[in-house]
């Protein structure tokens, strides 16, 4: 039972499937392990026990009944607390919704408890889910498993460590500028930020009234230990809205192929614009390596029409936009005021302030914009199947909560960088509306995991995820952190 909790999602639904475990014993197992081991991480932060226990009973009567069982069947898991759920405290981070306890579950939580799983727990993230870091007032910072004293990334910086320490089958995040990619690298895990529009949005929390509509730009995905966890994930938690489902079916393409040698791979793995660090480079190159090692020619050269400062002109002021609602009107006026008297802004608070308090006309010109760079990407998805990007430009980085995401810098390679930069790879792909899956490739020499982006062209999320079961398969996949392998 000691490493029971750290098995895949996958697994786990196959053994309580096949009678050789049951719902109620993983459910006490995975609480074992958050009483032993959630005081340092700080990962899961509102329970739900007495109804979970219930779910994972009656769980277990139909599994001793007999015949079909859905796919999550008797899985405990947790929800990131962006994401609306019914009964249960929901705050997105915020002491504005300190008592908030949604009526209703977000469509991503009503599939997952229809295909059976045991939803126990909510965790932690930034307030509205706006860092890469998970901290916040309500609840306090979340640890990193390989490394305490640094972040597990955010936003859904809490889902990542809760999955990689074995505290529960998954989790389902977010991901506006990297937000389930990046804690998925820092924590080495894997995750998948599908095509956008792909899952439902709905019962998302990044404002107070939040939740009714769907953000641009942000998607609802899966964090898990596999790859196999996230494509059975990915299908329970796909389909249209349940306004759209009476007239439209989701038929997403299948793969290029199972076979990786059928896969036309190109790479990108550093640019001028937003260099990695010699530690991500590294790793990043023998993970290509390893692709070549199979026989597959992988073009290193191969790149969209496009400059990668795109992101800086079109892609964040996209998604500032688009997480505007969760300023305040205090810090609308001042963003406001910097708009009209930009003097002494940094160049960063000078594209959030512009972006937030942006005129109609200005955000329609900017979504032409894009739709010209995706248009790019769709015909350079022609003649290349899998781009292979870095997911951040650095492994996880010691925890950094005095000033702010205008203020921070990293130290990397001897160099002050931007603390914006930590999402441009991420945001690259994500305001196109690619998928991406994100497994980790490699280990640096002080123990931290780093992943890689695996992308593919729009609504070609098999085919990343296939590809990225190939690199789990050559590089090993998930690792469990020292802290997590406990003792009987």
């Amino acid at each position: 039972m000691v490493d029971l909790g750290l098995s895949s999602a996958t697994e786990l639904a196959a053994a309580i499937k096949g009678r050789e475990l049951s719902s109620l014993e993983l459910l006490d197992h995975y609480l074992e392990r958050v009483e032993q081991l959630n005081p340092a991480l700080n990962a899961l932060v509102t329970f739900d026990l007495g109804r979970a226990r219930e779910a994972a009973g009656a769980a277990d009567a139909r599994t001793m009944a007999g015949g079909k069982l859905p796919p999550l069947h008797g899985l405990p898991c947790s929800i990131k607390d962006a994401i609306a759920t019914e009964g249960v405290r929901t705050t997105g981070g915020a002491v504005e919704l300190t008592d908030n306890v949604p009526a209703q579950d977000a469509s991503v939580v009503r599939r997952v408890r229809d295909a059976g799983a045991v939803v126990f727990a909510k965790s932690n993230l930034p307030q509205w889910s706006a860092d890469m870091q998970a901290f916040n007032e309500l609840f306090g910072t979340t640890n990193n498993p390989w490394d305490l004293a640094r972040t597990p990334g955010g936003s859904s910086g809490g889902a990542a460590a809760a999955v990689s320490a074995g505290l529960s089958a998954f989790d389902i995040g977010t991901d506006i500028g990297g937000s389930i990619r990046g804690p998925a690298h820092f924590s080495g895990i894997c995750g998948h930020k599908p095509s956008f529009g792909v899952v439902p949005a709905l019962g998302y929390i990044d404002h107070q009234t939040a939740g009714s509509t769907e953000p641009d730009v942000n998607v609802l995905g899966p964090l898990a230990r596999s790859v196999s966890d996230l494509k059975l994930l990915f299908d329970v938690i796909a389909g249209p809205t349940e306004d759209r489902a009476p007239g439209w079916r989701l038929e997403l393409p299948p793969p290029r192929s199972r076979r990786l040698a059928d896969y036309r791979i190109g790479a990108w793995l550093d640019d001028p614009s937003c260099p990695v660090s010699s530690p991500v480079a590294t790793i990043l190159d023998q993970a290509v390596r390893a692709v070549e090692g199979e026989g597959v020619s992988v073009d290193r050269n191969a790149r969209p029409g496009i400059s990668f400062d795109v992101v800086h002109d079109v892609g964040l002021p996209l998604i500032s936009a688009a997480t505007s609602p969760g300023r305040s009107e205090e810090e609308m006026e001042r963003f406001r005021q910097i708009v009209l008297d930009p003097a002494g802004a940094s160049e960063a608070l000078l594209m959030r302030a512009r972006a937030s308090a942006t005129f109609h006309r200005d955000w329609l010109l900017l979504t032409e914009e894009r739709e010209r760079i995706r248009r790019i990407w769709a015909e350079f998805f022609t003649t290349v199947d899998i781009l292979l990007c870095p997911v951040i430009i650095v492994p996880a980085f010691e925890h950094q909560q005095a000033g702010t995401l205008y203020t921070r810098s990293l130290h990397v390679d001897g160099q002050q960088r931007p603390y914006v930069d930590l999402i441009l790879w991420t945001s690259l792909i994500g305001m196109a509306y690619l998928p991406s899956t994100v497994v980790p490739v490699g280990w640096t020499d002080d123990g931290l995991p780093v992943g890689i982006q695996v992308v593919g062209p729009f609504l070609g999320d098999r085919s990343t995820l296939t590809v990225a079961g190939h690199l789990e398969r050559l590089l090993g996949g998930y690792r469990v952190p020292p802290m997590a392998q406990l003792s009987t």
